[in-house]
């Protein structure tokens, strides 16, 4: 009897350790409940039926070639922008790509098309941006004139940012949030590399990138998995643009899985799942799908914090295909095998992490990991944000070294703490939390005497 009452108490203790509440915005879920499977596959099939997007296809019809598909996707901005009252700020971000030798056989006017949305507190200059790609490739990569669909490459993640500008605009937010269908991925990340140096040299601060980069399918080849409960989000661990100081830091400290875009991963992990009903996000600790890379890349080139956003498993019969049938089987990306259930859940979950940053305080400046003695504590301090609203407080987070995600939040309103949990045994971030529960992205606190 006895051994039958201890085991149920570690069960009962086990069970309530693992219990979680979960506290969602009201305002944020009301916004999730504002997206429309329908919207999206009516944005996907439009996108389709201008046959091709090539980036060197056709920019004179109003009905076919890359040029009509921008200009639809220009006047989709501006009609939300109508229908919101002007918020939205519409533009092309056009630049003559010249010739490459390569995929770019003479210059070229190529335009990504934008939407911005400016935050209210004008003083804090940071941007989230969220993009997909519109144009679309068969097989051969030069081929301009084919039935080229790209429903789900990338069709499906610009449908995903119409619908996120659709809605979030009826809203404000404390920071800009930028909605970006971007143009000349398949030829060699042309749109997303100008716009990137273009936001480097004008000073933006691209505070975190979201790329959607094929989030409609569910089905993997060759594998028979059908899965629409999980995404993937792709993150480098050591920043592409790492100073020597910052290399010596890292190795010291043993920081190689926390660099800002992966601290990003995990937060966007924590929200979604937060948010988003029966979906899993996998934290995919690589820059892109194996030897792959997309339109965060040159965002990660640049300095800004950058992530990629697709679905768990790929159809390559889909992608980049020639749309054709043989011994019975149908090649090519069209909207019939796309999932808008499923993509409806990925654009919620952008939407979640949009909100969720958009609305939250700065994160805390200048954490600090004091130094100055030996001790199994550990000891922070920071400073509060100099702009934008101020926190109710700020959680301090702890994980095993081994650990792909945070274990534990310590909650605290003063801006210095200290824990008793080694530094050596475990890693540590910062984030500020308002009195709604909106928190900022995490910082990893420097060491310092």
């Amino acid at each position: 009897m006895k051994l039958f009452c201890a085991i149920f108490l570690l069960l009962f203790v086990d069970a309530a350790y693992a219990q979680k509440n979960i506290n969602r915005d009201p305002l944020i879920s009301g916004m999730l409940a504002e997206v429309s499977a329908a919207n999206l596959e009516q944005s996907v099939r439009k996108l389709v039926s201008f046959q091709t997007r090539h980036t060197l296809s056709d920019t004179l019809s109003k009905n076919t070639g890359i040029g009509a598909a921008r200009s639809w996707i220009k006047s989709e901005f501006e009609r939300y922008n109508k229908d919101n009252g002007g918020k939205l700020k519409v533009s092309y971000d056009s630049f003559v790509q010249e010739a490459d030798g390569r995929r770019i056989l003479k210059p070229v006017v190529l335009k990504n098309v934008m939407a911005i949305l400016p935050g209210t507190v004008t003083a804090d200059k940071r941007m989230l941006m969220v993009c997909g790609h519109y144009d679309s490739r068969v097989t051969d990569v030069m081929n301009n004139k084919s039935f080229a669909p790209g429903a789900n490459d990338d069709a499906s993640g610009v449908a995903g940012v119409l619908e996120l500008a659709r809605v979030m605009s009826n809203q404000s937010f404390d920071i800009t949030i930028a909605f970006v269908a971007m143009v000349g991925e398949e030829q060699g990340l042309y749109g997303a590399t100008h716009l990137a140096k273009r936001a480097r040299a004008e000073g933006w601060d691209v505070h975190l990138l979201l790329n959607n980069d094929m989030i409609g399918n569910t089905y993997g080849m060759e594998t028979e998995l059908k899965d629409n409960s999980r995404v993937r989000v792709f993150s480098e661990g050591v920043p592409a643009v790492e100073t020597k100081e910052a290399a010596q830091l890292r190795q010291s400290t043993g920081g190689e899985n926390d660099g800002n875009a992966r601290q990003a991963a995990r937060y966007i992990k924590e929200t979604g799942e937060k948010y988003v009903d029966q979906l899993e996000v996998k934290l995919i600790y690589r820059k892109d799908r194996f030897l792959r890379g997309g339109d965060h890349t040159p965002f990660s080139a640049q300095g800004f914090t950058a992530v990629r956003i697709t679905e768990m498993n790929e159809d390559f019969n889909r992608q980049h295909q020639d749309v054709r049938t043989e011994k019975g089987f149908k090649f090519g990306d069209l909207p019939e095998y796309v999932d808008y259930s499923y993509l409806q859940k990925i654009t919620r979950l952008n939407l979640s992490v949009l909100a969720s940053v958009g609305l939250a305080p700065s994160p805390p400046n200048n954490p600090v990991l004091i130094t100055s003695v030996l001790t199994n504590k550990s000891a922070f301090k920071w400073t509060a944000p100099a702009i934008g609203k101020a926190p109710a407080g700020y959680y301090i987070l702890m994980r095993e070294t081994t650990s792909p995600h945070w274990e534990r939040k310590f909650y605290v309103t003063a801006t210095s703490a200290e824990i008793p949990y080694s530094k050596d045994n475990y890693l540590f971030g910062l984030q500020a939390v308002d009195a709604n529960g909106h928190e900022s992205l995490i910082v990893v606190p420097t060491p310092a005497k």
